[in-house]
């Protein structure tokens, strides 16, 4: 459900972008949200994969930290960019790492749950 929610959410600020803030927002500006776009919606189906991972193998609880992850670096990673590019306080890119981390680290705890699985 979050999955599917954070998808949609991806789309509706992708269009947003591309038709209420391309006029609004210097080139290099829109190619910051694109990319907090673009993160945002590769996460929100990689914690789909996740969800239906853990419907197949429920006893894995690294799952949960994997999904968390996730959501941790949508919020971090993406919300920063797309914080920066609304704002131009450029203090926020500060933030942005720390989600790339998550996702990273959430990826990682996927991998290595999945493949103990087997």
């Amino acid at each position: 459900m979050l999955a599917g929610v954070l998808a949609a959410l991806a789309v509706l600020l992708g269009a947003f972008g591309a038709h209420g803030l391309k006029a609004k927002l210097t080139p290099e500006t829109l190619a910051v949200y694109q990319t907090a776009v673009q993160y945002h919606m590769w996460h929100a189906l990689g914690l789909g994969i996740v969800g239906f991972a853990g419907l197949q193998w429920p006893q894995l609880n690294a799952l949960r930290w994997a999904g968390a992850l996730m959501l941790v670096g949508i919020v971090l990673f993406s919300g920063s960019l797309y914080a920066l590019a609304l704002t131009n306080i450029k203090i926020l890119g500060v933030i942005t790492p720390f989600g790339g981390l998550a996702f990273i680290l959430a990826w990682i705890v996927f991998a290595v749950s999945v493949w103990k699985s087997s």
